[in-house]
C-alpha cells in the first residue's frame, strides 16, 4: 500500500480513466445480478462514448456550485493514477430536501484495488464537502440484493431508509437508498 494515497477534484484529463472505472465497477459489483447482454453492453463504444460525454458534461458544466466530482489516487511506482471516484451534491430525489439533503450519485473504485482504502477516503471526502456546504444528511442507491458497494456502505454505519426503486437495465434491478448523518462543522 502507497502512502502517498489522496482525494483530489477531478480533471478534464481524468475523464476516460473515471469511465474505465465506471465500466469496470458496474461490471464487477452488478454484473452477476444482469443479463450477459445488458452486463457486456455496458462496456460497448457507444455506452463509452455516452459516458465519457455525461462525465466531461458533469466536470465543466455541474449543475450547481455544490455538485462535485472528486478522484482517489494513488501513487505506485513513481506512477500516479486515478484509483477510483465518486460524485456527490444536492439530494435530486422528491421526497428529499435539496438544502439538507445530499447524496453520493457515484462511487466507484476499481476491482482490483478493493480494499485498499480508498472508497474509504472518498467517501471521506464526499462528507467534509458536504459538511462545509451545510447538509446534513447524505443518501446513496445501490442494488437491493446483497453485494460489495451495499456492503461497504453498511459496514460505514449507513442504513436503509425505506426508500426503494428500480432501474432499467434490460433487466430491472432493484434498489435500495442508504443514508448517514453528516456532521456539523
Amino acid at each position: 500500500m502507497s502512502t502517498a494515497q489522496f482525494v483530489r477534484p477531478a480533471r478534464s484529463g481524468d475523464v476516460e480513466r473515471i469511465v474505465d472505472l465506471q465500466v469496470s465497477s458496474w461490471k464487477a459489483l452488478y454484473g452477476p445480478l444482469l443479463p450477459e447482454e445488458v452486463s457486456s453492453e455496458m462496456g460497448s463504444a457507444e455506452a463509452r462514448k455516452n459516458f465519457t460525454e455525461q462525465w466531461g458534461s458533469a466536470l465543466a458544466s455541474p449543475p450547481t456550485s455544490k455538485h462535485r466530482l472528486v478522484v482517489a489516487t494513488d501513487e505506485v511506482g513513481g506512477v500516479r493514477t486515478v484509483t477510483g471516484f465518486a460524485a456527490l451534491g444536492p439530494a435530486g430525489d422528491p421526497d428529499l430536501w435539496p438544502a439538507t439533503d445530499a447524496e453520493v450519485f457515484a462511487l466507484h473504485v476499481d476491482p482490483e484495488r478493493t480494499h485498499e482504502g480508498h472508497g474509504s477516503r472518498l467517501v471521506n471526502a464526499c462528507v467534509d464537502h458536504l459538511s462545509e456546504d451545510g447538509f446534513s444528511t447524505v443518501h446513496v442507491w445501490a442494488a437491493e440484493q446483497e453485494n460489495p458497494l451495499r456492503s461497504f456502505f453498511e459496514s460505514a454505519g449507513w442504513r436503509p431508509d425505506g426508500a426503494r426503486s428500480e432501474i432499467d437495465l434490460g433487466t430491472l434491478l432493484p434498489m435500495v437508498r442508504l443514508h448517514a448523518a453528516v456532521p456539523a462543522t
